[in-house]
């Protein structure tokens, strides 16, 4: 019955999707923080919230263990019709050891810190340190057997991550004395195997003695760390698993940024050192939000089976007024299996309802048609200021999409303030049929031989090209235009019924498509286009 369950667990969270939010650090320290923030998150349009369980206050004395507030997080998300992803902030979170227990702080000699080459101690937990595991080990375990106890069915709590954001910083790796000596040692030969090098030896001899071989090393000792922890869910309470990452970006090296964690560039090490491991997640708050995420949205293997294995889930991202637009994105362009802004808790309602209002969007698509079925007739738009535009080739439907504010008309597109993103999910529904959800995008479609002859023009405020322009040899009335035109049958501003059905609410005509040109969603407005095309 249990390995069913499990299976069961897998499969269904393979065919949800995670409009979630993850709650500020302190958001769940108490009943009463509880009971006032999951009713609110429900009142957002969420359907999963992420939530941390505090090994502080999980076992404020050594094997005394306390289970109120996770028993408390359960309770209330059942409530409130909330799926629940718990966040194992035990030996380390954000690198750091912040959130072990007074008892495990204060004995340094039982539950050693990692130090820098100089020796100088760093509050960071040793990975080396057998003790360190098994005081980890002991209280993961205690918390995985009671979720088993208090959610048996897999109800509510769906999915777990192991530890937080986890790496070295100040140095690229450990240099205590544990750590030494199994720098020492060879490489495993699993890892050899896994990167595809012959050569074997010492980590200096394999690796060299710069940073990012210090890294790789850490990131095995690392990996290999959280695979003990992901064998015990294996073990006690088989759900999915994921381990979250801060991104290496902004030009730093190793150790200036939570370096050895579940990075993209480490992601062989990682999968290697710790199979068990469902997703590396990133979590995006720099800027290049679509690089980052395309860094994470791996290729599903043939072995995976159709399971969630390797797909995109973004745990963590700024919560800001361009989160809405940028969850579009990543269920249109990677089918992502969830997207949640950080401490959307603390957000102020011009953040948040971005949110809400980008949730019932997609709740709205996904009744309409399941990923699994949507296969290559999806993509995400996500534009900016610098990134106004994407040409997609549909099978000789080329669709030119682009920021709203790239139109001359908007006031708002030249008054000198930074853009707000545009974005949006476009998906086939057949041949010269489309569905568009989003806000801040325009798109027009041409086949692709009307695209070929295609003359751009400087167009005036009133849409119209501007009078006096020089006239190209392509666009001159000698030339003779070939081939067929794509236009609009019609654009319909719908939306969409828990059993799929699609519901007339306007047409839009005239000066809304420019006279039948594009099909448009203005920015701060948040619709979804039923648009059909036809060919003369």
């Amino acid at each position: 019955m249990s390995l069913l369950l499990a299976l069961c667990a897998h499969a269904q969270l393979k065919d949800f999707v995670i409009l979630g939010g993850e709650l500020s650090n302190s958001a769940a320290t108490s009943v009463g923080d509880i009971d006032e923030v999951l009713p609110r998150m429900k009142q957002l349009g969420l359907n999963t919230v992420l939530v941390p369980v505090y090994w502080e206050l999980m076992e404020p004395m050594e094997g005394q263990m306390d289970f109120t507030l996770i028993d408390r997080t359960i309770d209330v998300a059942r409530q409130q019709g909330l799926k629940i992803v718990p966040l194992w902030f035990g030996a380390w979170k954000n690198s750091m050891s912040c959130y072990a227990p007074e008892w495990f702080k204060r004995d340094v000699k039982r539950f050693p810190r990692a130090m820098t080459a100089e020796g100088k101690p760093l509050e960071i937990a040793s990975c080396f340190s057998d003790n360190v595991l098994q005081a980890d080990q002991k209280a993961f375990s205690a918390l995985m057997q009671h979720i088993a106890q208090k959610d048996p069915q897999r109800e509510v709590v769906i999915m777990i991550q192991i530890e937080n954001e986890i790496g070295m910083l100040e140095s690229a790796r450990d240099h205590s004395p544990l750590a030494e000596k199994a720098h020492q040692q060879s490489v495993p030969k699993a890892l050899l195997k896994a990167l595809n090098i012959k050569k074997q030896g010492s980590w200096s001899e394999v690796f060299g003695t710069d940073d990012y071989a210090d890294e790789k090393f850490m990131a095995w000792h690392y990996a290999c760390y959280v695979e003990q922890l992901a064998q015990t869910v294996r073990r006690i309470h088989d759900i999915p698993i994921y381990v979250n990452a801060a991104m290496n970006s902004r030009g730093r090296k190793p150790g200036e940024y939570p370096s050895a964690g579940p990075l993209a560039h480490l992601a062989d090490i990682w999968k290697a050192g710790a199979p068990s491991i469902d997703i590396l997640a990133p979590d995006i708050y720099d800027t290049g939000f679509k690089s980052w995420a395309s860094q994470y949205a791996m290729p599903l293997r043939p072995q995976d089976g159709g399971s969630i294995k390797n797909r995109l889930f973004i745990p963590e991202s700024r919560c800001c007024e361009n989160s809405g637009v940028r969850a579009l994105y990543v269920f249109g362009e990677h089918q992502a299996l969830g997207f949640s802004p950080f401490a959307i808790d603390q957000a102020s309602d011009h953040e948040s309802e971005t949110v809400t209002k980008a949730y019932d969007l997609l709740s709205q698509v996904f009744h309409l048609s399941s990923y699994k079925k949507i296969g290559d007739g999806s993509w995400g738009l996500l534009f900016d200021q610098d990134d106004q535009e994407r040409i997609i080739d549909d099978k000789g439907v080329v669709m030119t999409c682009r920021h709203y504010f790239t139109l001359p008309w908007d006031s708002r597109a030249t008054d000198g303030s930074t853009w707000p993103e545009g974005g949006a999910m476009l998906i086939r529904l057949g041949k010269y049929e489309y569905l568009l959800a989003g806000s801040g995008v325009v798109i027009d479609f041409k086949t692709s031989t009307e695209k070929q002859q295609d003359v751009s023009k400087q167009l005036g405020e009133d849409g119209f090209a501007e009078a006096g322009g020089e006239r190209t040899k392509s666009n001159a009335s000698t030339t003779k235009f070939r081939g067929a035109r794509l236009g609009l049958l019609s654009v319909d501003e719908v939306s969409i019924s828990s059993d799929g059905t699609m519901h007339y609410l306007r047409r839009h005509n005239g000066d809304q498509t420019h006279q039948g040109r594009h099909a448009r969603i203005s920015v701060g407005e948040w619709k979804i286009l039923h648009i059909k095309l036809y060919t003369y």
